[in-house]
């Protein structure tokens, strides 16, 4: 069949929708007291419980207000009530299109090899970014990577054959079912609209995308950032070939998202076993429950890892600048930050490659990728290989390790990720190698 080799390119810009104050808006909610008393609390104010957030713990949930009552005359209220502890809107992210960037020649380079119980292209094998973070320093002391890496994300094509071998079933937040195939947006058409959102954002700059089906219909905006997560994993995989994904789906394909999935997939993952959360997504706007879930992870063991955007300013973004998160800037192939990554500490723990990132897309092929997606799990992958040395590895010996960067400047924090050096500090640390 005739190769046909489509170049994309995207652009995330935030968008803030204004609505009616007759709408219902929807609102996370922290109710000491529970379930039941949320309801209670709700017959009386006229709102509806519709999902609970926090996994087995149950006592954050998502409701809709009632109808008519502006959004900050019914938080006001509903703060007023007993067992309410915090309250906040819930967010939605969009993105547009941009300039076409030229795909890197590695896209092209086919040529099996094998791959720890599989073959990939040489092109993602070997690609420039590899010998950047001096990934065969890893490989040299025999870490592969171990656990489970919880890609947060547009969900993940599970019949990709680079990635089937290590693919958990993970879990789409939203369509609230099992499994988190993004294939099934392909024939999603409408996305749901939050009202009274903040600005956020998914980190996927650009991508090109070679072998590509239905180019035409994957052009399309609905689509802008279909394939994203699987991209994500695919980096994730490439360091760190011996852990397990579990692809959580909080991401339709269009690149909108709503924080409750967000939080939603935060205490699944940390209550089923991830020790590694990679987040490639950011807001402008602090979250209380953000940094709660992510606090909540930290003290179960799990380190966080974060994008810090793309806007190329030096901006707080959140997850990434929340103080149990590592935030991960993009820097190109010489060494430099990217002109679109934002910078500086915080949210800037480190940078890592983050132009031209070859790696895996739906229907069995592959892509290059330009962004602070791309960046952060490369981060990621880094904090299983740690675990691989010395499991006791929590959030605050994780980012001491990959604090032994290469350093550039102050804009990228402690500097450029350099596996090698990581590893040395974490084996000093352990006595473990």
């Amino acid at each position: 069949m005739k190769r046909r080799t489509i170049v994309l390119s995207w652009l995330l810009l935030l968008a803030a929708v204004v609505v009616p104050t007759a709408a219902q808006n929807r609102v996370i909610v922290r109710d000491s007291l529970g379930a039941v008393a949320l309801k209670s609390t709700c017959l009386l104010l006229g709102c509806n419980v519709t999902q609970q957030l926090d996994g087995s713990i149950g006592n954050l949930f998502l409701i809709t207000t009632p109808p008519g009552i502006p959004l900050e005359t019914f938080l006001r209220t509903l703060l007023g009530q007993i067992g309410i502890v915090d309250a906040e809107p819930d967010l939605l992210l969009n993105l547009t299109q941009s300039q076409t960037l030229t795909a890197p020649s590695g896209l092209w380079d086919t040529s099996p090899v094998s791959y720890y119980g599989t073959t990939v292209w040489n092109g993602y094998a070997n690609q420039p970014a590899v010998g950047i973070v001096n990934l065969q320093a890893a490989r040299s002391v025999g870490a592969t990577g171990i656990g489970i890496v919880a890609v947060i994300d547009t969900g993940v094509d599970p019949t990709h054959p680079v990635l089937q071998g290590v693919l958990l079933p993970g879990h789409d937040f939203t369509r609230d079912r099992d499994g988190a195939s993004e294939l099934a947006d392909v024939n999603q058409s409408t996305m749901a609209v939050v009202n009274d959102a903040a600005p956020a954002q998914v980190n996927q700059s650009t991508m090109a995308v070679v072998n590509q089906q239905g180019s035409s219909t994957f052009s399309q905006s609905q689509y802008a950032d279909f394939g994203h997560g699987t991209m994500v994993a695919g980096v994730v995989h490439l360091v760190a070939p011996g852990a397990q994904i579990m692809p959580l789906k909080a991401f339709h394909a269009d690149g909108t998202g709503n924080l409750s999935d967000v939080l939603r997939s935060i205490y699944y993952a940390t209550q089923n076993s991830a020790k590694v959360l990679s987040m490639s997504f950011d807001f402008t706007s602090y979250s209380q429950e953000l940094a709660t879930a992510v606090n909540y992870a930290a003290r179960k063991g799990a380190i966080c890892v974060a994008s810090v955007g793309n806007d190329g300013q030096q901006v707080m973004v959140y997850p990434a600048g929340l103080n149990t998160v590592i935030g991960v800037a993009s820097t190109a192939n010489n060494d430099t930050l990217s002109s679109f990554s934002n910078y500086g500490q915080p949210p800037v723990w480190v940078g890592a490659p983050g132009e031209g990132i070859i790696t895996t897309y739906p229907y069995g092929t592959y892509a290059a990728g330009w962004g602070t997606s791309f960046s952060a799990p490369f981060v990621s992958g880094t904090v299983a290989l740690l675990r691989s040395v010395d499991t006791s590895l929590n959030q605050t010996s994780a980012a001491q390790a990959i604090s032994h960067a290469v350093y550039i400047s102050p804009a990228l924090g402690y500097g450029r990720l350099d596996i090698g050096q990581a590893i040395a500090a974490w084996c000093s640390a352990t006595y473990k190698c």
